[in-house]
């Protein structure tokens, strides 16, 4: 018999309370913000203000302040990383798994432009991009971009920009971009400069330290999961090596499907009948696209949703409905029938979010009609 016949079988449900457990979301937690934040591995943070509302979701008596200093105190940066996304990561998590992705970031952001990359040597760009950064003044991408094509001008600025920012140098965007409340443009400086930390270097002995860490630390936060999963969350293809690297340390499981699920064998497995309150999620949250199969948490008929933006709300831990804020009433749209209880929740649980989003001077909460 293969270990994945003999292992012991997580069903949807089970799968399900155990992402809950691991992402803070079927208890509210006491974590400090940066503590949490690390132990999340970072959130995906291309829409600003979104983070907030995935650690006012996780955490008790959460302090949007406090994550504002970590920004402008250096101890949290938003930078491109996992999926070629812009994260808010801890700074040490940032300096420490920069150059495992350095690879899969020059690829992804090669791809998308191609067409207008072709004949442009990237070291040679990535070059002229440090020389332009030495002054150490602030950048946006358009204007780095407009610099480069002064050089490279069959490109176009866009692609020159993106590409430097996103995949070359490893860069930082800058507060006031990313606090509470304040909307403002995006400006890079390079990541170790803005630390005062150098990154950590690639592994030359080819042991894959940096991938090791990155499987036990998604394991923490997202298992159990399959390998597709754990490249589904990083972008990274080569990280089969290093869960094989890591093996003895794991359990197996495997799903109903007979994939093979690792995890470490001391996280949180709750009993599949635990209670799940309301969640209300931010758009793109990491609960969701964490993993390939998604199954554990939204819908295939609703799984378009998870990409396109949209936030949505978890009702006996799955996505059952979606949320907006419209003229300072959060706006439900259920995705399914309520029952009178549900609604309820969902209804105290929208309240609670009003408030913290406008600071106390809301709590208005609307939800529409159940759809089915």
């Amino acid at each position: 018999m293969t270990t994945a016949t003999m292992s012991p079988v997580l069903d949807t449900r089970a799968l399900n309370r155990a992402t809950l457990a691991r992402q803070l979301l079927l208890d509210r937690a006491d974590l400090p913000v940066p503590d949490a934040v690390a132990h999340l591995c970072g959130l995906q943070a291309q829409e600003p203000q979104e983070p907030f509302l995935g650690l006012w979701s996780r955490l008790r008596a959460f302090d949007p302040a406090v994550l504002s200093d970590l920004l402008t105190g250096r101890r949290v940066v938003r930078t491109h990383l996992m999926r070629r996304t812009v994260h808010l990561l801890a700074a040490d998590d940032a300096l420490a798994w920069r150059a495992r992705h350095d690879a899969m970031l020059r690829q992804r952001a090669v791809g998308a432009y191609r067409r207008e990359l072709d004949g442009v040597d990237l070291d040679e760009l990535a070059a002229a991009g440090r020389a332009l950064i030495a002054d150490g003044e602030p950048r946006s991408m358009a204007e780095l971009g407009r610099a480069l094509a002064e050089r490279w001008p069959g490109p176009g600025p866009r692609a020159l920009g993106e590409v430097l920012v996103a995949a070359l140098i490893p860069m930082v965007q800058l507060p006031p971009r990313g606090l509470w409340r304040v909307r403002a443009g995006v400006r890079n400086v390079p990541l170790a400069s803005w630390l005062g930390r150098d990154i950590a270097p690639g592994d030359p002995a080819g042991t894959d330290a940096a991938g090791q860490a990155l499987v036990r630390r998604y394991l923490a936060a997202y298992g159990p999961a399959a390998v597709a999963d754990i490249r589904a969350w990083s972008g990274l293809a080569g990280l089969p090596a290093a869960v094989a690297a890591i093996r003895a340390e794991l359990v197996t499981f495997r799903d109903e499907r007979g994939r093979e699920l690792i995890d470490l064998p001391d996280a949180p497995r709750p009993d599949p009948d635990t209670p799940a309150p309301v969640r209300f999620l931010p758009a793109f949250d990491n609960a969701i696209l964490g993993y390939h199969d998604r199954g554990r948490i939204i819908d295939d008929a609703h799984r378009g949703l998870s990409v396109a933006g949209e936030r949505v709300v978890l009702v006996d831990g799955r996505a059952a409905a979606t949320w907006k804020v419209e003229a300072g009433t959060v706006t439900v749209a259920p995705l399914r029938r309520f029952s009178r209880a549900e609604r309820a929740e969902v209804a105290d649980q929208g309240r609670e979010l009003a408030s913290f989003l406008s600071e106390g001077e809301s709590d208005r909460v609307r939800v529409a009609a159940s759809s089915g």
